[in-house]
């Protein structure tokens, strides 16, 4: 092939009336605001399509005919000076955040995330957590957040799916056009591009920066395909989660370093960073690096700092699925960066090892950052809850439930996946504030108040367009796969759109069990057989080229469906994408998920169908154990753990089927004399009024805000005050704490009586030796809990003990009360805790002394003390 000598741009030439068309088409906010996409469209319905919704693209191939019919075209010249105004208006309207927290300059928090979904154009996400990255800015615009994001730009993306003759998955990778993309090359003031210098072993990697509108929120993404690097570094950023385990840790660090680096050259001077996953954890290092020698603080000082405005959030529910690596790759990428910043190879491996002792224990990226982040949380309360547990050997000394992993449901943005028609079904009933504050109980309560049939009539004509959408995409595949015609024509007439609709779509991991309705092949085809209560299932969803597992799957699918009394009841669609499952949240009556517990973070697929009047079914996990009551879906099982995977399986697709055989069936044919489903209506408005104002980003980006965001900021403005003062006051306390901790020790203890009633307070006295610390270091605490069948306190609670008097040398006398607010045989204990009003928990320091405790013993000592490690 010709090597180019040199490049040059062609754009769209968009003459009179037209030019606001560009800035539309480069703000991402077109993607969830529907007059935008309606203007769009307008001008080229095919083409719109073809460009896979991509209004840049477009605008660089419509012929210059119909630009001119459209500029003269009086209607269309005027829905886009209204679609421009309402562009305009929302960008400098007053916002949720400037109401509540004050109106900042600049972006004062980064969000970091290895993927983004924001639209089907854009190719940067390969399934829920980059689909919820890409919601997260949208909210953060809508709510008016000062936050910026900071991901990459991969040249293929993630790939494209397509299945062999067996239904065996194959991948292709098309390269992204990023100058056809709503994107632009960051340059300075000759013009030229903006790059990011990153020391790797014997070279410099260089990065470019792209720039991407959310709406009010910039997001900027960085690119190794420069000429500045040689042809394997220019490959660094070629795909999503694409290579091997080296590229991984390359591909990270250009994330955590060159993102912090990519910030500060473009003149943002965060105080919050947002680490969406472990991929980011490096953001870290470079933050402490970066103060250390900026501002003149030791290492610990320097983390300290950083620890306070750091955040980190976990999806991964498994420790299989965290990245980890060894000591040598560390070495190798990060060695001189250690050295340069006076960073001890050792101490910085120990913030990644659950042993910081262990020399052999990889480095593990999720401890990497709940180590440096100051808060961290998983995405439901159940995975908050597997999170306490999969950690708890970090904070090993104090019960699960205090291990400080919070946890922040997940949501969906509601405007990006509802229906045109139910959108303005909702402006009629609820009126425009639903989209503006889509969390608001009182808005959603409304929904009682639309006419049934009105509700019920337009999810049909959806399940409708489904259906058609669904036809048209089966015959793609089979031409592609080399059909014959009498094939391609009959998938015409595949599926039935007055049928009961069941969708299953996601990411076709084998923790998902996609194929559990197939263990009872005949007791499945009997249902879909049914021509007086038809039923029809549609299932999309790719699995990881290297997961053969989650491939098989798939292959099973196709070949059930495949078989001839089944394969106008039960499809698979190929190449699954925002566009795919937006017309499947729009159009199915029930969404299936049967993930095997506890191993669903969160997910969001089936809050999707929420606002668009679709049902959930599924197993307790995730998001479902908060959303399931019975007048809001269906319920697979009762929440059970099990021990034994087959047996599970077993279970929960026999309870599968029992649910679908004598609740979904008969419900949704349960027509009344005027034609209408009203349980199934009924069912549809319970879940809608309970669900929609939870389980939105409206809501989970508020509590961010409210419950991290602030709190970290303040925390960082107060640490840095007066050339960090505060920082450099905590470090040293923290140093004493440690040099004294391994002799200190609880002398006795003693409750005021053996018995009590319900309703009385219990006197607890405890004398302790605090080693030459005094007081207001410490608290001093009761620990009180109903017994389990080996005498543990189960799922009890601390009370803090008030110090009376000192009775000696360093020996001080505490008193404190214990509620008893129900019977039965309770136990207690006390424990010292460090304290310090700076610190951001009781467990920072991960030190607790309890009174079964030698003062000397090792695991107390310091030694696994992590934050004493680093120089």
């Amino acid at each position: 092939m010709i090597k180019a000598f040199d490049t040059f741009r062609i754009r769209a030439t968009l003459t009179g009336g037209l030019s606001a068309l560009e800035d539309l088409a480069y703000n991402l906010r077109w993607s969830w605001h529907p007059e935008t996409i309606d203007l769009f469209r307008r001008l080229d319905p095919d083409l719109w399509n073809d460009t896979r919704h991509n209004p840049v693209k477009m605008l660089g191939l419509i012929s210059q005919e119909k630009l001119s019919q459209a500029a003269s075209d009086d209607a269309f010249v005027a829905l886009l000076d209204r679609v421009y105004k309402n562009l305009v208006e929302y960008m400098s309207a007053s916002t949720w955040f400037g109401s509540k927290h004050g109106v900042f300059e600049s972006p004062q928090i980064a969000y970091f995330s290895m993927e983004y979904g924001i639209t089907e154009c854009m190719r940067l996400y390969s399934g829920g957590l980059g689909v919820l990255a890409g919601e997260h800015l949208k909210s953060a615009s809508d709510l008016g957040l000062p936050l910026v994001g900071i991901g990459l730009l991969y040249q293929q993306g993630y790939f494209r799916q397509y299945l062999n003759a067996d239904g065996w998955q194959q991948e292709s990778y098309p390269s992204n056009d990023f100058y056809n993309l709503p994107l632009w090359l960051e340059i300075d003031q000759n013009d030229n591009p903006v790059l990011v210098e990153i020391q790797f072993p014997g070279r410099v990697v260089y990065c470019r920066i792209w720039g991407a509108q959310v709406g009010r929120v910039p997001l900027y993404l960085l690119d190794t395909n420069t000429p500045e690097n040689n042809d394997a570094d220019r490959k660094i950023t070629y795909q999503l989660y694409g290579g091997d385990n080296e590229n991984r840790i390359k591909q990270e660090i250009v994330l955590g370093i060159g993102g912090m680096r990519a910030l500060r050259r473009l003149g943002f001077h965060v105080k919050v960073c947002h680490m969406n996953e472990g991929h980011a954890g490096f953001l870290s290092f470079e933050r402490i690096r970066h103060r250390k020698q900026k501002s003149n603080l030791s290492i610990k000082e320097a983390m300290q700092i950083v620890r306070a405005g750091t955040v980190f959030t976990t999806h991964t529910p498994v420790a299989a699925g965290i990245d980890e690596f060894q000591p040598t790759l560390i070495d190798k990428y990060l060695g001189h960066y250690l050295q340069q910043a006076g960073f001890e190879l050792n101490d910085f491996l120990a913030l990644g090892r659950q042993n910081p002792r262990n020399i052999y224990e990889p480095f593990n990226m999720a401890l990497f950052a709940l180590r440096t982040a100051a808060k961290a949380n998983g995405v439901s309360r159940l995975h908050g809850k597997v999170s306490r547990n999969m950690w708890r050997g970090i904070w090993s000394r104090i019960p699960p439930e205090e291990v400080p992993i919070e946890h922040i449901t997940n949501g969906i943005h509601i405007s990006s996946w509802i229906s045109h028609e139910m959108s303005e079904l909702y402006d009629r009933y609820l009126g425009p504030n639903w989209v503006r504050d889509p969390s608001s109980k009182n808005i959603w309560e409304r929904v009682e108040k639309i006419p049934d049939i009105e509700l019920w009539r337009i999810h049909e004509r959806r399940r409708e367009r489904l259906i058609a959408f669904t036809r048209r995409r089966l015959m793609g595949q089979l031409q592609r796969r080399g059909a014959s015609a009498w094939e391609i024509e009959r998938a015409r007439e595949m599926l039935n759109p007055e049928a009961l609709t069941i969708g299953f779509a996601r990411r076709f991991a084998t923790y998902k069990r996609a194929t559990l309705l197939l263990r009872d092949g005949d007791r499945l085809r009997k249902i879909l057989t049914n021509t007086e209560r038809p039923v029809q299932f549609i299932f999309a969803g790719k699995a990881h080229p290297m997961d053969n597992g989650g491939k098989e799957l798939i292959k099973e699918l196709i070949h059930f469906a495949r078989s001839q009394d089944v394969r106008n009841h039960f499809v698979f669609l190929e190449d699954y994408d925002m566009n795919v499952a937006r017309y499947l949240v729009q159009g199915v009556d029930v969404w299936l998920n049967t993930p095997r517990r506890p191993h669903e973070a969160s997910g969001t697929s089936g809050m999707k169908v929420l606002p668009n009047g679709g049902l959930n079914l599924s197993i307790l996990d995730g998001w479902w154990c908060e959303g399931y009551n019975h007048k809001t879906g269906w319920a697979i099982g009762a929440g059970e753990n099990y021990d034994d995977p087959e047996y599970q399986d077993e279970v929960e697709s026999k309870a599968l089927f029992d649910v679908l055989e004598n609740d979904v069936i008969p419900l949704f044919y349960d027509y009344n004399s005027n034609n209408l489903p009203r349980k199934w209506i009924s069912m549809v408005k319970n879940s809608i009024m309970q669900l929609c104002p939870f389980f939105c980003t409206d809501r989970m980006v508020k509590e961010y805000t409210d419950e991290i965001y602030m709190k970290a900021h303040n925390n960082w403005i107060r640490l840095s005050e007066n050339e960090f003062s505060r920082s450099k006051e905590l470090v040293a306390w923290k140093q004493q704490i440690i040099n004294h901790w391994r002799n200190v020790e609880i002398l006795s203890a003693s409750i005021q009586q053996k018995e009590a009633d319900v309703g009385f307070a219990l006197k607890v006295d405890a004398e302790v030796f605090l080693a030459g610390l005094k007081p207001h270091d410490v608290s001093v605490q009761s620990c009180s809990g109903p017994l389990d069948s080996d005498y543990n306190i189960a799922g009890g609670n601390s009370f803090d003990m008030k110090c009376i008097e000192q009775s000696g040398s360093n020996r001080y006398r505490y008193e404190g009360y214990i509620p008893c607010d129900e019977s039965g045989l309770y136990g207690y204990s006390i424990r010292i805790l460090p304290r310090h009003d700076e610190l951001v928990d009781h467990f920072d320091l991960e030190l607790t002394r309890w009174i079964s405790d030698k003062p000397s013993s090792d695991e107390e000592s310091g030694i696994r003390q992590v934050s004493a490690a680093p120089k």
